[in-house]
């Protein structure tokens, strides 16, 4: 039996979601795989790419910055599910000028989203607003500011259904990522120099979550039995409400990559970034497996 670590980098379902389905599911051991999953949220780059990563936007940003030769293999979605939540007052992304707002750091995957998107929104994020950057987490700290008043808005992940958390407080979603910006932000990804993209293993690995995939589209009671792992908090149905909103409609079926998608992606990082654009999008997602 091949063994595979593999890395989750964050907090949520959005990244851990078609991992846990292939798990729970038997997937991985139908391929002959033994996967050690790992949370890798504070692992150093270095540690990272000694085994495969779920984080297709960290694996991004670190090939731009740092030349590491991240290759994708596979998938799970192009629109990140991270939204902006404010208190009432605030009704639009425009309204955050001059706001404080709880926010990931500027040098992370999520934090970029962010700032492109409140830039497609004419707000410079260094001048404009007041971003308190936190580290990932639950969220719940930022739930407590905002309601007694500490912050404005927050950047939350998927730890919860945001718009179940805005009806319960009176709050507004101002936005969701996935609206206003995309990108393969999650999948498996490996750095060839420590893994090869062949690998039995990481083959078997790849295999395995496209076949989740079909599961998360095909069986929708399966998938939000899974979800309630993640989304604690909420209601069977407001776990369903969230699964039919912002997953069934936006994961793939097949792990493939939309090119269009990702090469404007790739341009819109880099110049947040301020770094060159050395790679294309076949450059860095990779098509040939089966």
């Amino acid at each position: 039996m091949h063994t595979v670590d593999l890395a989750y980098v964050g907090r949520g379902m959005h990244e851990e979601l078609v991992a846990h389905i292939a798990d729970q599911e038997g997937f991985y051991e139908a391929e002959d795989v033994r996967v050690a999953l790992h949370d890798g949220v504070a692992w150093s780059e270095e540690r990272l790419r000694r085994g495969a990563t779920i984080g297709l936007g960290r694996a991004l940003l670190s090939r731009l910055t740092n030349g590491i030769p991240w290759v994708a293999l596979t998938v799970n979605t192009h629109s990140p599910l991270f939204w902006f939540l404010a208190r009432p007052g605030v009704e639009s992304l425009k309204d955050l000028a001059g706001r404080r707002l709880a926010v990931h750091a500027p040098h992370t995957a999520p934090g970029v989203f962010a700032r492109i998107v409140l830039r497609q929104a004419g707000l410079d994020p260094d001048r404009d607003v007041n971003c308190l950057v936190r580290a990932p987490g639950d969220y719940g700290l930022d739930l407590r500011h905002l309601a007694d008043g500490t912050i404005d808005a927050a950047y939350v992940g998927s730890t919860m259904n945001p718009e179940a958390v805005a009806a319960q407080h009176g709050w507004r979603v101002l936005a969701w990522v996935g609206d206003h910006f995309r990108i393969p932000t999650v999948g498996v990804a490996v750095d060839p120099t420590h893994l090869s993209p062949d690998d039995p293993g990481v083959q078997a690995v790849v295999r395995a979550q496209r076949r989740a995939l079909h599961v998360l589209h095909n069986d929708p009671d399966i998938t939000v039995k899974h979800l309630e792992t993640f989304l604690g908090r909420h209601t069977r149905e407001e776990i369903r409400a969230y699964y039919d909103k912002f997953v069934a409609p936006h994961y793939t079926t097949d792990g493939q990559v939309d090119d269009a998608v990702a090469t404007r992606a790739i341009t819109a990082v880099a110049a947040e970034l301020g770094v060159p654009e050395t790679l294309s999008a076949a450059d860095f997602y990779r098509k040939d497996l089966p």
